[in-house]
C-alpha cells in the first residue's frame, strides 16, 4: 500500500526550544500571535465538502494513505460528521515519506500512480544517519554508505517521472545544535546531502528542496546560509520551511524571502498542513510543537501562493499522523483520531 506508513515519523523542524540566532545559541519557547496568511490564494475547491479531485490538486492525493483509511472507517460506522471532517485530510495530497528498507519500490509505486493521475507527488527523505538527535523520531541510516543505497533506490523509483522532493527534514538545523549532531558527523551530513541534490537534480522532472527549518527556530535566516551553501542549496530548486511546525504562513513568507535573498534567490516552499492557527503558546511547555491542541489544518495545498518566490504550499507533514506519545498522542507517524478530528473542526471556525 502506498500509504503504510508504519515504522515512519514526521514529527519534524519542531525544535522550537532552541533558538539559533547565527552562530549564538539560547532557548527559546514556542510563542506567536496568529496571523492569518488571508483567503485570496486559496484554491476555488477548497470549502466543498468532497475536497479536490485528483485533476484539480497541485500534487498527488494518495488514496491509501491513514487518512482514508479513517474516512473509509467512518463512513463505514456511519460516522458522517466524523466523515466529513476526516475527507478535508484526505482529499488533500501531502507528503510521501519513503521508508528506507522499500525505498525504491515505495517510490516507484508512488511515482507511477501520480503520472497515472498526471499531478506529481511530494516525496520526503528522512533518513539521515543520527536522525532526530535520538529523540521521538531517531534512527536513520547506520552508515554513510547505507544513506547513499537510500539515495540510489530514490532515484532509481522516480526515473523519468515529476516529483517534488524534500530532503531531510531537520537535518540542517539540528546540525546547528550543539551536543545534536556529533562533530564529527558534521562534514558527513553535509556531503550526503549535496550528493542526495546532486543525483535528483540529474533526473529529467525532479525538482529538490532542502530543508532549513522554521522562523522561530533559526531566528537569524543568515545563520542558515553556509549550512544550505554545505548542502547543494545552488544546485537545488530551493528550501522548505516550517515541517512539521505551527508558524504561521504569513510569518514563513517574510523569513523565507530574507533567506532567498541570500542564497541566489532561490523559492521556497511552506508546510502549511497544521498552521491553520498558529503556533501555541509555549511559555511554559518544553513540547509545544508536539500534538499542541487548539491547531488548525492550514491553506490547503496550492502552487497559487501570495509570493512569487513561494513555489508552493504543501502538507508535508500528514496531518493526522502523531508527533509523538505527547499529550495523548501515540507513537510519531502513528494515526491520531482525535486530533484529526480537532484539526479540521478548527479550520471551519478560524
Amino acid at each position: 500500500m502506498y500509504g503504510s506508513e508504519a515504522g515512519r515519523s514526521n514529527n519534524t523542524s519542531r525544535r522550537a526550544a532552541t533558538l539559533l540566532s547565527g552562530v549564538a545559541v539560547g532557548s527559546l519557547l514556542l510563542t506567536g500571535c496568529f496571523s492569518s496568511g488571508g483567503d485570496k490564494d486559496k484554491p476555488n475547491g477548497e470549502s466543498r465538502n468532497n475536497g479536490p479531485k485528483q485533476s484539480d490538486a497541485p500534487f498527488w492525493v494518495n488514496p491509501e494513505g491513514l487518512a482514508s483509511e479513517a474516512l473509509a472507517r467512518a463512513e463505514r460506522e456511519g460516522k458522517k460528521d466524523e466523515a466529513r471532517l476526516i475527507r478535508k485530510i484526505a482529499d488533500r495530497p501531502a507528503g510521501e515519506w519513503i521508508r528506507p528498507e522499500q525505498a525504491e519500490d515505495q517510490t516507484r509505486k508512488i511515482t507511477e500512480a501520480a503520472a497515472a493521475a498526471k499531478t506529481p507527488p511530494i516525496l520526503v527523505m528522512y533518513n539521515i544517519p543520527h536522525r532526530d538527535c535520538g529523540q521521538y523520531s531517531k534512527g536513520g541510516a547506520r552508515s554513510a554508505d547505507e544513506y547513499r543505497q537510500f539515495t540510489d533506490a530514490v532515484v532509481r523509483g522516480i526515473g523519468d517521472r515529476a516529483a517534488s522532493v524534500v530532503i531531510e527534514p531537520d537535518a540542517l538545523p539540528h546540525i546547528m545544535v550543539p551536543g545534536c549532531v556529533p562533530q564529527h558527523m558534521h562534514d558527513e551530513q553535509y556531503t550526503l546531502m549535496k550528493e542526495a541534490v546532486d543525483k535528483l537534480k540529474s533526473l529529467p522532472n525532479t525538482k529538490v528542496y532542502l530543508d532549513a527549518g522554521n522562523p522561530h527556530w533559526i531566528r537569524d535566516p543568515g545563520g542558515m546560509v553556509t549550512p544550505l551553501k554545505r548542502a547543494g542549496i545552488d544546485a537545488a530548486d530551493g528550501f522548505s520551511l516550517n515541517v512539521s511546525n505551527y508558524q504561521t504562513t504569513e510569518e514563513n513568507i517574510e523569513y523565507g524571502k530574507r533567506l532567498s535573498s541570500m542564497v541566489g534567490g532561490k523559492q521556497f516552499v511552506i508546510d502549511t498542513s497544521r498552521n491553520g492557527n498558529g503556533p501555541m503558546d509555549g511559555k511554559e511547555d518544553e513540547e509545544a510543537w508536539c500534538n499542541p491542541p487548539g491547531r488548525a489544518l492550514g491553506e490547503p495545498p496550492t502552487t497559487r501562493t501570495a509570493d512569487k518566490l513561494v513555489d508552493a504550499y504543501m502538507w508535508i507533514k500528514r496531518p493526522g499522523e502523531s508527533d509523538g506519545a505527547c499529550k495523548g498522542g501515540p507513537a510519531a507517524g502513528q494515526w491520531h483520531h482525535e486530533y484529526a478530528l480537532e484539526l479540521a473542526r478548527n479550520a471551519e471556525k478560524s
